[in-house]
């Protein structure tokens, strides 16, 4: 068996395993990386990435269609027609890119990558294949896998967001199980590309970790799009039809063609010898603290495996750190807020607390919206449902919390994740001049409003 020393190892080459693993290798840190499938992890392959490539086919064809129908804009095509082989091809190029892209800055900045499947020995000695790894430092970062039902096991009609993201054809029925925003995100594309589609949710709404005020637009669009949702209903099982028990505790039998299973996700802790490390749990994560440590010392653990919020951009952030700590630098992870995105048709946005979170916590906040429909660039883009939703202080109008929900109001998160990280003030963002026309508007005067003079209302 051959043997290897660095000072660093890494096991797990998604978003948190390569970013620690860039910045180690520019901090001159010996680093080698350890990934079993591709780099990038589930992000880059079968998470973020192609699902916002698979919702973006959904809408362009989706608007086709519409043009097809009744466009007030003076749009008309004949009938649109759909090569799904092209669209998953087209979105396993953006895939590859991204990966060749990983795999390139990890040479770049002379970090030794090993493909293959990690085994823990000890907190400094990790096994792959008959390769022995010997490290003063570990980093553990496996992420997260889809969590299974056991009535319904992954395989044929029952499939998962990975098989849901590499369609062969749009099924004419598909049901979900799970009305999270993995659930959503694919529902509604599956139902933009021709399928009829079916949302089953325990709960008594859609999107129950928000709001009903914020998800609510998000609600009104599935009913318009025409997708059936079976709220409060569970799932009993499948045998060519998916028998679901409704509130009164009677049983349903859904007619479906493909069952979606979408139920959350667990941190990925079975199948590496964890167990060996005896570390410290919280609930099935392991258990950090404010710089990512775990009870063991030198042994760090980053994204998914560390528990919520499973955020690509948290376990990069925590990685950066890490790095940093194992080269010597002072640092901690407390972000004031970390900005939480659901792709659905419309997108919704939190970021820090909610008016709920905030009266939990026993702040006096003053809590003020403005609504899309009075924004003019949210009409040219016709889309004048949602709002900006501002939380603030009473006494002193610093502001904890930003939420949106409206189209295209992914990309407001990197205005409310600064404001909160900056320490902001209602006065602060309402005395920015805020470019007109554009949705960001609609932040300036959320928090006018909330100081009682928003100009357009």
């Amino acid at each position: 068996m051959q043997t290897l020393n660095t000072t660093l190892l890494i096991i797990g080459g998604g978003p948190g395993g390569y970013v620690t693993a860039i910045r180690a290798g520019q901090l001159g840190i010996s680093t080698l990386l350890v990934e079993g499938q591709s780099l990038g992890g589930t992000c880059l392959n079968i998470g973020c990435i192609p699902s916002k490539a698979l919702i973006h086919v959904a809408e362009q064809f989706h608007q086709t269609q519409h043009h097809n129908q009744h466009s007030a804009l003076g749009i008309s095509v004949s009938a649109p027609t759909l090569d799904i082989t092209k669209s998953v091809e087209w979105k396993d190029g953006i895939v590859d890119r991204l990966t060749t892209g990983v795999a390139a800055l990890l040479k770049k900045n002379k970090v030794q990558v090993i493909n293959g499947w990690a085994k823990v020995i000890d907190g400094k000695t990790v096994e792959v294949g008959d390769t022995r790894i010997q490290c003063e430092h570990l980093v553990l970062a496996t992420g997260s896998k889809s969590v299974n039902l056991p009535s319904l096991p992954i395989g044929g009609p029952i499939i998962s967001s990975t098989e849901a993201l590499a369609p062969k054809s749009v099924p004419k029925r598909l049901t979900v199980v799970g009305g999270g925003y993995i659930g959503l995100e694919l529902g509604i594309a599956y139902r933009k590309l021709g399928a009829e589609v079916s949302v089953v949710e325990a709960q008594d709404r859609i999107l129950p970790a928000y709001d009903a005020e914020l998800t609510q637009p998000v609600h009104d669009a599935l009913k318009q799009l025409g997708v059936k949702l079976y709220l409060k209903h569970s799932v009993l099982g499948f045998d060519g039809t998916l028998q679901v028990r409704d509130p009164n505790g009677d049983t349903l039998n859904l007619e479906t063609d493909q069952v979606l299973v979408a139920v959350g996700r667990k941190p990925n802790t079975q199948g590496w010898n964890l167990e060996a490390l005896n570390l410290d749990m919280n609930g099935s994560a392991i258990k950090i603290d404010s710089r990512c440590q775990t009870s063991m010392r030198n042994v760090y653990a980053i994204g998914d495996l560390s528990g919520e919020p499973m955020l690509a951009h948290r376990a990069m952030a925590q990685g950066e750190m890490v790095a940093e700590l194992i080269s010597g630098k002072t640092r901690e992870f407390n972000p004031t807020a970390i900005a939480a995105v659901c792709f659905t048709d419309p997108e919704l946005v939190v970021v820090g607390r909610t008016p709920d979170e905030a009266k939990a916590a026993g702040l006096d906040c003053i809590v003020s919206n403005f609504p899309f429909a009075a924004n003019g660039r949210a009409m040219t883009l016709e889309s004048k449902t949602g709002f900006v939703r501002v939380v603030a202080r009473r006494d002193n109008h610093v502001i904890v919390g930003w939420q949106a929900v409206g189209v295209g109001v992914s990309e407001l998160s990197t205005a409310f994740a600064q404001s909160l990280e900056m320490g902001a003030r209602l006065e602060d963002i309402g005395g920015t001049i805020h470019a007109h026309p554009t949705l960001g508007e609609a932040v300036q005067e959320a928090a006018l409003r909330a100081l009682g003079h928003a100009l357009h209302l």
